[in-house]
């Protein structure tokens, strides 16, 4: 799968040859060289003692708005020899992306209240959610797709590269909305049909649970061999403590006993996961097996696959050059004829 976006940015002003801006510099002296040594008088006094009294000398105000637009069109000539210029760049970004599914547990066992989530108590379930969030955000050149299963699989999302569409339909995830049980096997099959593709160059299955597969179709380890067959990788993750966490209250009708307010009662509970068929799964497949006690321990193995499942990106970039050099010189002449026209009309000097 290749991606091929082109990226504009800002223009920005640059000079060609920002060297000849230091010429800059020669504009004060030559406005200290001429300000030492004045024009001829047009009159000429035997003594100007007289004058003193009138108040202080001071250059008329024609006089210095000449000399500023003169002194000006001279600034813009200067600038223009440096050549200035509006660049904007242009970068194209070739992505080869994967393709992944995510498949969530999302079982009854999954309510169990072993892991953490801004410091706060969450379920299992809560805290593979917000971690999932984070491996997509992360993974803007892949397509990815969320397979969710308690007894039977279905598909939150088929693989996409709209990931804001993706993680709404992520945040809808939630137990109790097929029969519950933990159909692994059915579940990773769907997942690598899904990723029946030829055209893309890699794939990979993210498989989080928490329990045995006791119920669906397909057997683990059939779902583990078609997986080996088509090549894609396989990575399980094993969810949950061995030992006693917050669990909700079974009641005789296969579900879970509320208050008047709807909440599930909680109750500390005796919880053990098995992982050794999932370990077992992962050999088949050539994958690989983490797991996952604790909301840190999660985020980790995300990392670590994030860092194994890398997208391959090619960065091109181009520039683009508007020369403002004729608009400079342009501003220049008309800066000088002003300064020509009004001392040779309006502010002309007396002979």
């Amino acid at each position: 799968m290749n991606l091929r976006n082109w990226l504009p940015h800002d223009s920005a002003l640059t000079f060609a040859q920002p060297w000849l801006l230091l010429l800059l510099l020669l504009l004060p002296l030559i406005a200290w060289l001429r300000g030492q040594r004045g024009p001829a008088a047009a009159l000429i006094f035997s003594s100007t003692a007289i004058l003193r009294g009138l108040g202080k000398p001071s250059a008329a105000r024609a006089g210095k708005f000449l000399r500023a637009l003169l002194f000006l069109s001279m600034a813009i000539f200067m600038i223009a020899l440096a050549r200035p210029r509006l660049g904007k760049s242009l970068t194209q970004v070739e992505a080869s992306g994967i393709d992944i599914m995510i498949v969530l547990d999302v079982s009854g066992s999954m309510l169990i209240k072993d892991f953490t989530v801004g410091g706060d108590p969450a379920t299992r379930v809560d805290a593979s959610r917000e971690v999932t969030r984070k491996f997509i955000e992360g993974r803007p050149n892949d397509r990815i797709g969320i397979i969710a299963f308690a007894g039977r699989p279905y598909v939150v999302s088929p693989m996409t590269l709209d990931h804001d569409w993706l993680l709404q339909n992520l945040d809808r995830v939630r137990i109790g909305l097929v029969e519950d049980g933990t159909a692994i096997g059915s579940a990773s099959a769907s997942a690598a049909n899904r990723l029946n593709d030829k055209g893309s160059k890699s794939r990979a299955i993210v498989l989080l649970t928490d329990g045995e597969n006791n119920a669906g179709k397909v057997p683990p380890t059939t779902a583990a061999e078609a997986i080996k067959a088509l090549k894609i990788h396989f990575y399980a993750i094993g969810a949950g403590i061995n030992g006693v966490a917050p669990a909700p209250v079974p009641d005789r009708r296969g579900g879970f006993v509320t208050d008047l307010s709807g909440n599930l009662l909680y109750q500390n509970q005796p919880v053990h996961f098995n992982e050794a068929r999932l370990k077992d799964m992962a050999r088949i497949a050539d994958g690989k097996f983490f797991r996952a006690t604790d909301t840190e321990s999660l985020e980790k193995i995300f990392r670590d696959i994030d860092k194994l499942e890398k997208s391959t990106v090619t960065v091109h970039k181009f520039q683009q050059y508007r020369e403002l050099f004729p608009a400079c010189i342009m501003a220049g002449c008309g800066v000088l004829i002003a300064h020509i026209l009004l001392s040779q009309t309006l502010w002309k000097k007396l002979p």
